[in-house]
C-alpha cells in the first residue's frame, strides 16, 4: 500500500535520505556562503553549460510533482522531491567550490549562487512533504515568498536575488539512531499486548442461563495424577486425575502448552458431570476447565492454595 509504514523504514529514509542528501545538501550551501560571504548571496561569472543544465533539470519537476500528487501518487511524488535534493548535492559535490576558492574565487560566487536558487526551490517543493522543513528553509534564507504564490514562480532563475544575506543555519534534521528505534518498536509491542487485553476484557457475556442450570454443573477440584500424549496427535494428552470420589481419565486439547511431565502433581478445575465421550478410541470423562488469553495461550483454573480433591466450586 502507499501508506505503509515501518520503523525501520522511516530510520533509513530520514538518515539515508533527508540526512545524508537534502540536509547535507542545504547544510553546505548555508555553511560556505556564511564562511566566504557573511551569508550574503554573490554573483560572479556568468552562468555556464553546467550550471544551465542543472536548473533546467530542475525547473521540470514541480509539474512532475504536482502531476503525481493529483493522480495520489504520493510516493512517486516524494521520490521525485528527493530527487531535486539529488540534484543540489551532487551539482555541489561535482563542482567542490572549496576547491577554487583562492583560484577562481569568481566562479565560486557563481556556484554558490546556483545553490542557493537550488535551496530556495527546494524550500518551495518541500510544502507539500516536510512543511516545518520548508519553513526552516525560507527561515534560513530570510525571504518571506508564500509556498503558494512561490510554486508557479520555480522556474524564475533568481528566486532568492543577489545580494539577499542569510539568517544562521540551523540544521534540518538529525539521524535516528538504533535505540531510538528500539524505543518506539518497544512501545509499538506493548500497545499491542494492552490491544490483547482490552480484546479479552471485551469479549461479550454470553446470554443469561437459569440458576438452576448452573446448579446442575457438578465442579470439583481434582490433582494430575499421570498424564500422557495421545499418539498420532499434537494437541492431546490423556490426563488421569484424582477427583476425590474417583480416579478419571480427561483428554485436553494442552499439549502444545504443556509437557505431560511437568503437570503431574496439579491441581485443576474439573466439570465432572459433563457426557462422557471419545476421542481418538479413549473415552473422556469431563473436562479440565483452562483460562485462554488474547493471543489463544492456556492456563489451568486452580485454586491459589492447596485444598483436597473432591473440593467444590461454587
Amino acid at each position: 500500500a502507499d501508506s505503509e509504514f515501518t520503523w525501520r523504514d522511516y530510520q533509513a529514509r530520514v538518515n539515508n535520505e533527508l540526512v545524508a542528501i537534502l540536509g547535507n545538501f542545504v547544510n553546505r550551501v548555508m555553511v560556505l556562503t556564511h564562511k566566504y560571504y557573511n551569508g550574503e548571496v554573490q554573483f560572479g561569472l556568468p552562468i555556464n553549460p553546467e550550471d544551465q543544465q542543472v536548473l533546467d533539470s530542475l525547473n521540470e519537476l514541480p509539474a512532475e510533482i504536482e502531476q503525481a500528487i493529483l493522480n495520489y501518487k504520493f510516493r512517486e511524488a516524494q521520490a521525485l522531491f528527493m530527487n531535486a535534493s539529488r540534484l543540489g548535492n551532487k551539482y555541489l559535490a561535482d563542482q567542490e567550490p572549496w576547491k577554487l576558492v583562492k583560484e577562481n574565487p569568481e566562479r565560486v560566487k557563481t556556484i554558490l549562487y546556483v545553490a542557493t536558487q537550488i535551496v530556495g526551490k527546494l524550500g518551495i517543493m518541500a510544502q507539500p512533504f516536510l512543511p516545518k522543513t520548508a519553513e526552516k528553509i525560507k527561515s534560513m534564507i530570510g525571504t518571506h515568498y508564500s509556498s503558494e504564490s512561490a510554486w508557479d514562480n520555480l522556474n524564475k532563475m533568481n528566486i532568492i536575488p543577489k545580494g539577499t544575506v542569510f539568517n544562521p543555519s540551523v540544521l534540518l534534521f538529525e539521524k535516528i539512531t538504533n535505540e531510538q528505534i528500539e524505543l518506539q518498536l518497544q512501545k509499538l509491542e506493548e500497545a499491542k499486548e494492552q490491544a490483547k487485553l482490552e480484546q479479552v476484557n471485551n469479549t461479550p457475556v454470553k446470554e443469561s442461563i437459569d440458576f438452576d442450570d448452573f446448579m446442575k454443573m457438578d465442579i470439583r477440584i481434582g490433582a494430575i495424577v499421570a498424564a500422557e500424549k495421545v499418539p498420532k496427535t499434537k494437541k492431546l494428552l490423556k490426563i488421569t486425575v484424582d477427583t476425590g470420589v474417583d480416579q478419571r481419565t480427561v483428554v485436553s486439547g494442552i499439549a502444545e502448552f504443556f509437557k505431560p511431565e511437568d503437570i503431574i502433581g496439579r491441581q485443576v478445575t474439573v466439570l465432572m458431570n459433563l457426557e462422557p465421550r471419545k476421542i481418538k478410541g479413549i473415552t473422556s470423562q469431563g473436562m479440565i476447565l483452562m483460562a485462554e488469553d488474547a493471543d489463544g495461550t492456556l492456563d489451568f483454573v486452580h485454586p491459589t492454595i492447596a485444598v483436597k480433591p473432591g473440593s467444590t466450586v461454587r
